[in-house]
Order: C-alpha cells, then structure tokens, then sequence
C-alpha cells in the first residue's frame, strides 16, 4: 500500500513539472502566414524585371513536398517575412534547406532582435542582429542597419573569427570590429539536405548552435542611436529572401528563462 502511494506521488510530481515546462509555438503552423507581415524590397542586382512581377504571394508561399507542408522562399527579390510580435528570452528553432532556384547565390539570413521599420537594413530589411543562412557561411553574425554586438574573436587572416578566449571586440556601424563576424566552424550539411540552427536568446546575450555546434556568441546586444548604444534583447524575428530559393519545414520558439548549460 505504502509503496503503490509512492508511485502515484512520484508520478503525480513528474506530471506536474511536466505540464509547467514552457511549450514550444509553432510560428511556422503549415497552413498560412497570418501571424506574419511581409515587405518587398530591392531587386537583385541584373533583375529589375522579377522585382516588378513580384507578389507577396509569389515570394513566400506554402507548398507540399515528401508530405511535408514547408515555407518555401522564392529568393528571386529581396524581402522579408516577418513575426507581427516582438519576442525575448527564448529558444527558436529553424529547420531549413537550400533550394534549387539560384539568382545571384545560395543566401538568405535568420534576423532576430528586429526593430524599425522595414528598410533601413540594406534597404529591405528591419535593423537586427543576423544569424547567417547563407550557403559555406552559415552561422556568421551580421549587424544590420543599426543593431549592435560584443563577440570575441581571433583573427584569422583579415577574418575575425569567433573564438570563446579571443579578444571582446565591437561589431555593427563604425565600430571596431566591422559588421561580421565569423562562425567559429564549419557545421553546415550538403546542399540538398536539412539544417537545424537552434538560437538562444536571454537578456543582452544570443547563441547559434548549427545542427548541434555553437559556433558563435553575440554579447551586450544593442542598437546604435546617435552613435550610442542602448541595450537590444528583443524584437520581432524576419527570414530574408536573398537570391535563391530557401525551404523550410519548422520555425518553433519555446521561452527559456536561462541558456544551456553545454553552451
């Protein structure tokens, strides 16, 4: 008796941690963009004419493929997809593979801590922090437009390259380090096959892991305004279309209170 009511406390328990661990949403549902605003920016360069016919409809649309519902991103304009919502301190989960529709290059980029208005990065995009997608480069930092970061690097010929001891250096306009940054490792699989870029995001500090590596750590993320920084550690979350084709079949975020551990 004593012992069957100890199953049942240590089972009612596990449940109840269970029901309070913190749900992943699902920005991405499969069915619509509806939680998503999307802006058209600026041709590629050589093709005036695809910015012309292009549609919101056109660049990001909903297909099926192997049974899978994904988001597929045309690339053949710059643009942007958007979350209508703010987000911090979270986890977010992207799994994504290039297409097979090239313009200009296999690229496009996972920009959170977005604010502003569209525009104001390379004249399509919301100022953020960028979490390169780009093919061979993939998990690079990028500041656009007027957002702001402290990463340690090591220099690796002109390259600073994102190294836990290296020297704390500042990216973003005018700032000593530039506006990229390294990925510390190559961690990107074969063209033609899924990649998992998990992003972590608490306070002034962000994370990207590529398919389970973290090769680069963003601190003291800010905004620059009048040339000063403020403290960044939210936004809204955009994916670039940015001259070739893009899928993706997940784009999840659960709220975390803390970063891993192992990272």
């Amino acid at each position: 008796m004593t012992r069957n009511l100890t199953l049942i406390l240590i089972l009612a328990v596990t449940i109840g941690l269970l029901s309070c661990q913190p749900k992943a949403e699902a920005l991405f549902n499969g069915e619509d963009l509806s939680n998503w605003d999307i802006s058209i920016g600026t041709a590629l360069t050589g093709f005036d004419d695809l910015k012309d016919a292009a549609t919101a409809e056109s660049i990001f649309s909903i297909v099926e493929q192997d049974g899978e519902k994904l988001l597929r991103i045309s690339g053949d304009v710059n643009a942007s997809i958007a979350t209508k919502e703010a987000y911090e301190n979270y986890h977010f989960r992207l799994e994504f593979k290039h297409g097979e529709e090239v313009y200009t290059k296999r690229n496009s980029g996972l920009l959170y801590h977005s604010f502003g208005p569209f525009g104001a990065g390379l004249g399509t995009w919301m100022s953020s922090i960028e979490l390169q997608l780009m093919h061979e480069n993939l998990g690079d930092a990028y500041m656009m437009g007027d957002s702001y970061a402290e990463i340690p690097i090591r220099k690796q010929g002109n390259n600073p390259v994102y190294a836990t001891d290296g020297d704390l250096l500042s990216f973003g306009e005018n700032q000593n380090g530039g506006k990229i940054a390294r990925k510390s490792s190559n961690q990107e699989k074969a063209l033609g096959e899924w990649n998992i870029v998990d992003l972590y995001c608490v306070g002034q500090k962000a994370i990207h892991v590529i398919n389970g590596v973290k090769v680069m750590e963003c601190l003291n993320t800010g905004m620059l305004v009048d040339g000063q920084v403020q403290p960044l550690s939210k936004g809204k979350i955009q994916i670039q279309s940015e001259g070739s084709e893009l899928l993706i079949r997940k784009a999840e975020l659960t709220p975390i209170k803390t970063l891993p551990e192992n990272y």
